[in-house]
């Protein structure tokens, strides 16, 4: 878990989970997350990064 992930996470969900993810599915449902509610943009980019999911 990296401290530069957690705080993109809160700041910028969809750039955390980028991050952490690359350019799967899991940075694609960030986006519409994000884009639907603040909030379940960030807990999703949360867990992806506190999970250390890779893909």
């Amino acid at each position: 878990m990296n401290i530069l992930n957690l705080i993109l996470s809160i700041i910028l969900p969809p750039v955390g989970a980028f991050l952490q993810v690359g350019a799967t599915k899991h940075f694609f449902i960030n986006i519409v997350l994000t884009l639907l509610g603040f909030l379940p943009g960030v807990l999703h980019a949360l867990w992806l990064v506190a999970s250390d999911k890779k893909s």
